[in-house]
């Protein structure tokens, strides 16, 4: 897991071929007042999912890992609280992995929590077990998705 904000780029581009690629697109447009939903930037090996959710309490929030994607949620709008646990000590399976929508769940309460202001972004790998979406309210944010064997 990364954790930085939009102005400290430079480094996390060098763990990826499509890193680059991603926070040039976010650093070149507006994504806040851009309609809510899926943004290709390179097909199913980067995309954004723009979204408006509302947040629900951590103690109703599981943990999610993915398996063929790097997470990458950058917060535009409102405060996030995001659970983190290593995957290898996740041990309450609820859903197992799913290829096709690339998710696994679990029901483990997190061992760490990141407090999100907009322009700041988390970065999870498959072996980082979150849990996103904590808190109150309604926030605007987009979660990139970075395929990792190109």
């Amino acid at each position: 897991m990364i954790v930085s904000n939009l102005n400290n780029t430079a480094r996390v581009e060098l763990l990826h071929p499509l890193l680059k690629k991603l926070f040039d697109y976010v650093k070149s447009n507006d994504i806040l007042n851009t309609e809510c939903g899926r943004i290709d930037i390179d097909g199913d090996n980067l995309y954004i999912n723009n979204v408006n959710p509302e947040c629900i309490p951590a103690e109703k929030q599981g943990l999610e890992v993915h398996r063929d994607y790097i997470d990458v949620q950058i917060l535009l709008k409102g405060k996030e609280t995001i659970g983190w646990k290593a995957l290898e000590d996740a041990k309450e399976e609820v859903k197992p992995y799913d290829k096709e929508g690339d998710c696994a769940l679990y029901s483990d309460t997190p061992t760490s929590w990141l407090h999100l202001e907009p322009g700041q972004f988390a970065i999870f790998f498959p072996e980082d077990a979150h849990a996103p979406i904590i808190g109150e309210g309604k926030i605007r944010k987009m979660i990139a998705k970075v395929k990792i064997n190109l």
